[in-house]
């Protein structure tokens, strides 16, 4: 039996996936703060960050899934839908990542939704490539991802902002424009700095569709899905070994919440190394422009 044959066997039988979720919440981010106008519930880390570079000081944002725990995971408690009821606006991303949300209407929730993916063509992506080289009808829902539709994104919330108070829209509206700017600039960067390199990277799951679209680049996964915590086959992990040393591949990337033994365990098979190609999913150290760059400053030294 081969070393590949043996490290599939290992990953598959002996590394289950696992999540490191970390359910210490952030008091900062968990409290309310005073004197603000309107009360805004996030359901994810990057849309708290978005609400407050709108927001300021005359929202009180509040993240709903608690710091360090993965939203793919979460449900709202009883606790956490009367804490929605009270709220002014909810804000989602939308495209399924809260799959929550279709059960409140069961229990007569009647707060405000407010779709951040609302206007972002979803059909600019008719499909994605696994490392399996199967087409599958891409269902990623992470358009924050990819800076062009975060600024949507930022458009959407400012806009809901200025229609639940319009005595502060030019306020909402001003602050959205120079975050959208920010943002602007970290596309320059982003595509600039790939233009040159190659195109093809394996990302741990099905998460940068819309980035690699953005950038010309072409994603390959170990999960061939959205469920982060979804568990490889024998033959996906194969198939990803294969690819990369087809693709001369010398690094897998994995995720913070993810076992990184699984993606070690490729790279042993390949004489790669493994580095961190973040989702954005949960709060952490820097912000979202920040930690954006660091999957930057990592994609590089995968593919320049």
């Amino acid at each position: 039996m081969n070393n590949t044959n043996l490290a599939i066997i290992a990953i598959v039988i002996v590394v289950p996936l696992v999540s490191f979720v970390v359910y210490a919440s952030d008091s900062k981010i968990q409290q309310n703060t005073a004197n603000s106008d309107l009360q805004v519930m996030t359901s994810f880390y990057p849309l708290y960050e978005f609400a407050q570079k709108v927001g300021q000081d005359k929202v009180d944002v509040i993240l709903l899934v608690p710091m360090g725990v993965e939203p793919h995971d979460w449900e709202p408690t009883i606790q956490d839908v009367q804490r929605m009821q009270k709220a002014d606006l909810i804000v989602i991303n939308g495209l399924g990542f809260e799959s929550w949300v279709g059960h409140l209407s069961e229990i007569n929730f009647h707060g405000n939704i407010i779709d951040t993916s609302t206007g972002i063509k979803t059909d600019m992506i008719d499909s994605h490539e696994d490392s399996s080289n199967h087409s599958h009808t891409s269902g990623d829902p992470h358009i924050w991802l990819n800076p062009v539709l975060a600024k949507i994104q930022v458009q959407n919330i400012a806009d809901a902002f200025s229609k639940h108070d319009p005595q502060n829209d030019k306020f909402y509206q001003l602050n959205a424009e120079n975050y959208k700017n920010e943002l602007d600039l970290l596309d320059t960067k982003i595509r600039n700095e790939l233009s040159s390199c190659s195109r093809d990277f394996i990302a741990f799951h099905d998460a940068f569709s819309y980035f690699s679209q953005e950038y010309g680049l072409n994603q390959h996964t170990i999960i061939p899905s959205n469920n982060p915590h979804a568990e490889p086959t024998a033959r996906t992990l194969e198939d990803v070994i294969n690819t990369a040393k087809e693709l001369d591949l010398k690094i897998i990337f994995t995720e913070e919440t993810a076992d990184p033994r699984t993606a070690e365990i490729i790279s042993n098979a390949i004489n790669g190394r493994v580095l961190v190609l973040s989702p954005i999913e949960i709060g952490d150290d820097g912000d979202y422009i920040s930690r954006m760059t660091e999957n930057l400053n990592n994609l590089k030294e995968a593919l320049c």
